[in-house]
């Protein structure tokens, strides 16, 4: 009995996914339970939720209950990998086109002041079908190009969905379109923000990292510095910088007139350097303390100098390490810069802090999508990135 009851646990085990179970659950979820819509007749009042058979017309609401059911038994059985990935992408290009035919359809003719918005269940739906893809790529360990071209397709088709207005009648659009030079003005500062922070740490970072890969005394010191510097809860750290960079702006002859100054740009910008640091740093440190001990006496042996091996041996022996350093920093900076609005700073923070400020979930989105799909496509691209220059580090060890 008890044998039979083992082998039993082992077909279903063999027949159901786990990971698949769960993605089912939240498929059925957000499908049959959740509401795919909300409908409000201004910006301002509670908006009345709509299941997905409410708010399409009837053969596009059966089409897609059909389409996501079918996924969630794809997703909950083992079935084949490329199977399950082109289900998940099918299922997310279909909410995709049909939130957007959601807005119209709710949406009275020659009506300027409703609001239709994505609701609960078809963020889930989102979530759990990118959760498929995810899994299905796992599973199939494409390399890097390949994870790069399925993400630009994605990117494709959302930005052919704006090209063609098929989100128009969605009110994060609404919002969008009433606020169009305002959002990109605080996209290049939220970028500008980001990257030029960045750039400032790896350019100071690299040397000090460097200068303490080479003195063992001055290593623990700095980077006991720089972790001190990443426990200060960044609006903290925000409010620090105000008194001594005011002082600055009010005493240094052309500060003000570069931008320089207690609030702004400027204290976000130094705060956002600050915390860059120790990632730069430490991943200098660890990269060059990996670099084989052989290949440096190699280096030694052919009469290189200490510069020319730090050149043309370590630092290309370290780089995937060190830019892995520069990954987490940069996602980490597209993140913070949206506090950098509490203090003027600008950037996509604007609509969300707008947003919480005027209970308007939709303007607090038309912060937070742009800022995680930036995050998102960093995190992705110097993923790539990394995994494309570990052969050659694994090429200079095998020498």
């Amino acid at each position: 009995m008890a044998t039979g009851i083992i082998q039993t646990r082992e077909r279903l085990a063999f027949r159901f996914d786990k990971l698949g179970l769960i993605i089912a659950i939240l498929v059925l979820y957000g499908a049959l339970l959740a509401p795919f819509a909300t409908f409000r007749a201004n910006r301002i009042i509670q908006g009345e939720a709509r299941a997905i058979l409410e708010a399409l017309p009837p053969p596009l609401g059966y089409g897609l209950l059909a389409l996501v059911v079918a996924g969630a038994g794809i997703a909950f059985l083992r079935t084949p990998r490329l199977l399950r990935m082109a289900v998940a992408l099918a299922a997310l290009a279909a909410l995709a086109l049909l939130i957007g035919v959601a807005a119209d359809h709710l949406t009275p003719p020659d009506n300027n002041f409703a609001r239709v918005s994505p609701a609960s269940g078809f963020w889930v739906l989102v979530f759990a079908f990118s959760l498929l893809v995810a899994d299905a790529l796992t599973r199939l360990n494409p390399g890097p190009g390949l994870r790069l071209l399925v993400f630009a397709g994605v990117l494709v088709l959302a930005g052919g969905m704006l090209v063609t207005g098929r989100w128009d009648d969605l009110s994060i659009m609404k919002e969008y379109a009433n606020r169009s030079d305002l959002f990109w003005t605080e996209a290049g500062r939220h970028v500008t923000l980001a990257l030029g922070s960045l750039v400032a740490a790896t350019v100071v970072g690299l040397p000090l990292g460097i200068l303490c890969h080479r003195v063992e005394r001055l290593r623990a010191g700095v980077l006991n510095v720089l972790n001190a510097i990443q426990t200060i809860p960044s609006i903290a750290l925000f409010g620090i910088l105000i008194a001594p960079l005011g002082w600055v702006a009010a005493n240094v002859p052309g500060a003000a007139a570069i931008g320089i100054r207690g609030i702004g740009a400027a204290p976000a910008f130094v705060a956002l350097f600050l915390y860059s640091l120790l990632p730069v740093v430490a991943n200098t440190v660890v990269g060059l303390a990996g670099v084989p001990h052989a290949a440096n006496d190699a280096a030694r042996g052919i009469g290189m100098t200490d510069r020319q091996r730090l050149v043309a041996i370590e630092f290309p022996l370290a780089f995937p390490v060190i830019l892995t350093g520069i990954r987490i920093v940069l996602v980490q900076n597209i993140g913070l810069a949206t506090i950098a609005a509490l203090i003027g700073g600008g950037g996509f923070g604007v609509f969300v802090f707008q947003g919480v400020g005027q209970t308007a979930m939709d303007l607090v989105l038309l912060g937070a999508i742009p800022t995680v799909v930036l995050a998102f496509t960093a995190a992705i691209v110097l993923d790539a990135l990394i995994e494309m220059t570990m052969p050659n580090r694994s090429r200079g060890n095998a020498a």
